[in-house]
């Protein structure tokens, strides 16, 4: 599943009067290509600022599609039900929290709950950077459900990434002003305890997860403000790193990709399928490669 439109603080988008769109890429196929989801009516999409995205698939193999969004600059999580056979979303609710409040991912644990990551305290512009200048650790992890919603984990300079071990065990967190990826405990009341943490030299964004080996794929980036500046002569670079063997004591990391912004600019994610690699960007377009 590729999102697409994001409009967020501070980041330029390509399409400022498009709404957000949800694509389908099967990597069966010998030369995949991204198909547009129909979303259900009723669903404002004019104001579809997706960002964040998970799926869980039920007992009676039903797939719930988690998307963050960000319809005029609040935080919502929109929950949807995938439709296979007219590759259609059934739009479920819209889900609003007082600590949901600058979510940037997702990692769906059931039917209807889920772990959040706020990047920042506040969602404002000028405050946002604010508090990156400051280097307040105000950002966190939200447990969500119908009967409660906590904070789990939290004294994060910018929580971004979430992801989940196949044994769901552990949960990853990415700080990617920190450099830096957060190895959490799930414990039977949803609660998260601290186990280590792996720094690295780049600004980790988001995660995925092997779900045969366990290793975690992320798009990196080895100069953030590059983002920001927006300059045609010094475009952001992308990278996207391997690590294998988190929870030992010497984890390895292996620089799959890297790129200096003349293919790829700010690579914001990576997934990995049958030695096929599908690597995301911020603003920029994707690149399917074969491993």
């Amino acid at each position: 599943l590729i999102l697409q439109g994001l409009k967020y603080p501070g980041i330029k988008s390509l399409a400022l009067d498009k709404p957000g769109e949800i694509f389908l890429m099967d990597l069966n196929e010998d030369s995949p290509r991204a198909v547009e989801l129909r979303i259900s009516r009723g669903f404002d999409l004019a104001s579809f600022n997706p960002h964040g995205i998970s799926t869980y698939v039920d007992r009676d193999d039903t797939v719930y599609l988690f998307v963050v969004n960000h319809p005029h600059q609040k935080s919502t999580v929109e929950l949807f039900k995938f439709v296979e056979d007219d590759n259609s979303l059934v739009h479920l609710r819209t889900i609003r929290h007082d600590l949901l409040t600058s979510v940037n991912d997702i990692v769906a644990m059931g039917p209807d709950s889920f772990y959040a990551t706020n990047d920042h305290y506040f969602f404002d512009l000028i405050l946002m950077f604010l508090e990156m200048f400051l280097g307040l650790t105000w950002s966190n992890v939200v447990y969500y459900s119908p009967k409660e919603v906590k904070e789990v984990a939290a004294g994060f300079y910018s929580a971004n990434g979430i992801n989940i071990s196949p044994d769901r065990k552990y949960i990853y967190v990415a700080d990617v002003l920190d450099h830096n990826i957060h190895v959490m405990e799930k414990h039977d009341d949803w609660n998260l305890t601290h186990v280590k943490t792996l720094q690295l030299d780049t600004l980790v964004d988001n995660l995925s997860i092997d779900p045969r080996t366990g290793d975690i794929w992320t798009g990196c980036h080895p100069n953030g403000m590059k983002l920001f500046y927006n300059d045609p002569e010094n475009l952001p670079a992308s990278e996207v790193l391997l690590i294998q063997n988190i929870l030992s004591e010497e984890p390895r990391v292996t620089r799959v990709y890297a790129d200096n912004g003349s293919v790829l600019q700010g690579s914001s994610v990576a997934s990995v399928y049958e030695g096929k690699l599908l690597i995301g960007t911020v603003f920029h377009k994707a690149l399917y490669c074969e491993l």
